[in-house]
């Protein structure tokens, strides 16, 4: 016996194929949104977890700040008591330079120069004073450029033409002003030790030179 379907079997079959297709799509479509959703929370998370970061970072910048600031001032109070330690320091030392200027005063300047007036003012020292010509005065500036431990960078203000005395007593002779920088004793004491090691420099450099001459 032949059965035969007489019912709308492409249609259904459209039907289903439709039917099929949207539940796919309802499908596909919460599976997106389930995507999304779990996307964007877990970027919340993580922003919130770098806003945390953040907030951390600053809050550590900040007391950061405050102990540069706390060392900073440390570090302006500690240079202050340096200074002021190095300015007691130096006005222990400086009640000596008047002594040591005087002595090397005599003993530099040189013959037909006669000292008027002297003058200090922190640490320079104006003098005035008479010579007999100009090489003497220049004598008198390279013995204290060159020889002096307590005096240092001589400067020549003027230098003139006078006449002491009336009469047969008139002499002419050559009136000059010349100003002095001093040393400080810590100065000096750091002068002598780098001429010091100069010359233990220059023997340790001379000794192998002599060792190989005396093997020779």
């Amino acid at each position: 016996m032949i059965k035969i379907n007489l019912l709308p079997h492409r249609e259904e079959r459209r039907k289903q194929q439709k039917n099929d297709f949207f539940t796919l799509l309802a499908f596909a479509g919460i599976v997106g949104a389930l995507v999304v959703v779990v996307i964007f929370t877990y970027l919340s998370h993580e922003i919130s977890t770098q806003n945390e970061k953040n907030m951390f970072i600053k809050a550590e910048n900040a007391k950061l700040d405050e102990k540069i600031k706390e060392v900073a001032s440390l570090t302006q109070e500690i240079d202050s008591l340096k200074k002021r330690q190095q300015a007691v320091e130096d006005l222990q030392g400086d009640r000596n330079q008047p002594v040591f200027m005087l002595d090397e005063l005599v003993k530099y300047t040189p013959e037909g120069v006669y000292l008027k007036s002297l003058k200090q003012e922190g640490q320079k020292v104006a003098i005035v004073g008479y010579a007999q010509s100009n090489e003497r005065v220049a004598e008198y500036l390279r013995n204290v450029a060159n020889k002096s431990d307590w005096m240092q960078k001589p400067e020549l203000v003027e230098i003139k033409l006078v006449t002491l005395g009336q009469g047969r007593d008139a002499k002419s002779v050559f009136e000059f002003s010349m100003n002095v920088g001093l040393k400080r004793p810590r100065e000096v004491e750091a002068a002598a030790a780098s001429a010091a090691a100069s010359a233990a420099a220059s023997d340790k450099a001379a000794s192998p030179a002599s060792s190989a001459a005396t093997k020779l």
